[in-house]
């Protein structure tokens, strides 16, 4: 049966079409239709992009129209923007469909960079078409392409070098390709035959070494194996009975039951000191915390990992509901009866298994190397992070561990220096001498802040990599008279907190 996908091209196809494309770039698209039509897109708006783009005859803005707004285009202008494979050439793969003269694209293709310690890397990744596009529901197995979730992956995955990286969940590749940057193997993983077809076809379009495509759910295909790196963007929108079914983001299985088995047990596939990082929903049940059900789905996992949740959003039963019906195209104004039925689910399921709200946000798990975890952060930020987040992921677990296997006169010998990032707030009435308040804030990371009393100002003023912590705290402690083990005592774990958090160096 036909999984409705484009053709699998042969090396020397796939060379002819990166060549015609090789113009295409994320730029050239901008430069196409300009930073308002941009800024549309990203809000998924299509129509300002196919205005700029019809007043413009280059190749890339026919690529433009054809591939990523879903625009009618003479053939003979694709043959000019693809002249080693032409319109019939597009055709043959699947790429487009032709009919009296005009071609119409049948995927969604796109240029997508990513910036990694060699320079920039350019690619091209095919998906199927939005509903912006089509202004059609969605088909039930369809492929997502790049959007939101798997850009917030991406920039919160942590880049080092690597043996063995696991894609579970691939979708159209996004993760893989990302990964090919840094990993010697690359294996990815679906349920769906489909994503799986695309996940190949990309690989072979961008001319990467051959990646290990396993379909099965979940761990399944590589139960047994050791992973140094599992990243994971899986299908965790909790759908009940009655609610739209979509195979790349609901997994069949009730309530957020998909995240909880996978934070339990994806450490079984970990490598001693292997990472997994995941995006991921929970369900929040009456008058209990979102961390609750997050320690309870650790404690079960049989490999003892340390765990750093962050979550970023929240939502009661009605914002959630609508939140993804809408992202589903089920709306009152295109089928109102379509739309409440649905609402109703939603809330029927949540009421009934006492729902109060879901949590969204990422997961960061590791298996210690050796010994016992010594990381378990949970924690909400709403704010804005640092691009990319992997960065600033890679530097923190690198300041935990050092700070966690310092004896407290390891640390105290350290002579540390205030982070570059790192500015002092005072706060007060005008006519008070002294403020009401002294707050650290951190520019980068999580733009965490610190409110700190005299002595731990004091300290972190004098951090500038000259005197040690058992020196300054010492000094401290002669200039408040203070006694110096009462000071000592109390600046240590603070200063362990501030390195850990990033504040010091």
């Amino acid at each position: 049966m036909s999984l409705d996908v484009p053709a699998l091209p042969d090396a020397s196809a796939a060379e002819a079409l990166r060549a015609d494309l090789s113009t295409w770039t994320v730029d050239a698209v901008e430069a196409v239709v300009g930073d308002r039509a941009m800024r549309a897109l990203a809000r998924e708006q299509v129509l300002p992009a196919r205005v700029a783009s019809r007043a413009s005859s280059t190749v890339e803005a026919t690529l433009t129209r054809l591939f990523l707004l879903g625009d009618a285009v003479p053939a003979r202008d694709v043959d000019r923007a693809l002249p080693s494979v032409g319109a019939d050439g597009a055709a043959g793969l699947g790429l487009i469909e032709l009919s009296g003269g005009e071609a119409r694209g049948r995927v969604d293709l796109r240029p997508y960079a990513a910036t990694h310690e060699g320079g920039e890397a350019q690619w091209w990744v095919a998906s199927d078409q939005g509903e912006a596009v089509t202004g059609a529901r969605l088909r039930d197995d369809h492929v997502l392409g790049i959007g939101g979730a798997s850009l917030t992956l991406a920039g919160m995955t942590m880049r080092a070098p690597v043996g063995r990286v696991l894609d579970l969940g691939t979708g159209c590749g996004i993760q893989a390709l990302h990964a090919s940057l840094h990993a010697r193997e690359v294996v990815a993983t679906d349920v769906s035959r489909r994503a799986l077809a695309y996940t190949r076809f990309n690989q072979v379009l961008n001319g990467i070494a051959d990646w290990d495509l396993r379909e099965g759910s979940m761990l399944e295909p590589v139960a047994g194996e050791e992973f140094d790196l599992v990243v994971s963007n899986p299908p965790f929108v909790i759908t009940p009975e009655g609610a739209p079914q979509f195979e790349y983001r609901a997994s069949g299985v009730p309530g957020d039951g998909i995240v909880s088995t996978l934070v339990s047990s994806v450490g079984t596939v970990l490598a001693p000191g292997g990472v997994a990082q995941m995006l991921g929903n929970w369900e929040i049940h009456g008058g209990s915390s979102w961390q609750e059900g997050l320690e309870a789905w650790l404690a079960a996992s049989p490999v003892p990992l340390d765990a750093w949740v962050i979550e970023r959003d929240e939502l009661d039963a009605a914002e959630y509901a609508e939140t993804w019906l809408r992202d589903a195209g089920v709306t009152p104004e295109r089928g109102r009866a379509e739309f409440e039925a649905a609402y109703q689910a939603y809330l029927t399921d949540f009421d009934a298994r006492g729902v109060s709200a879901v949590g969204f946000g990422m997961v960061l798990l590791r298996r210690p190397v050796s010994g016992s975890p010594t990381l378990r952060r949970l924690e909400q930020h709403e704010g804005p992070l640092q691009e990319p987040f992997g960065g600033y992921l890679v530097a923190a677990l690198a300041a935990h561990d050092r700070v966690a296997a310092m004896t407290d006169d390891a640390l105290l010998a350290t002579a540390w220096t205030a982070a570059s990032d790192v500015t002092r707030e005072s706060y007060g009435p005008v006519l008070q001498a002294d403020p009401s308040y002294l707050l650290l804030r951190q520019g980068a990371g999580l733009g965490r802040s610190v409110s700190m009393d005299t002595a731990l100002a004091g300290f972190v003023g004098a951090c500038d990599g000259e005197l040690t912590a058992g020196q300054i705290a010492h000094a401290l402690a002669a200039l408040l008279d203070v006694d110096a083990a009462r000071m000592v005592a109390g600046l240590v774990p603070a200063v362990r907190e501030l390195v850990a958090d990033g504040f010091l160096e």
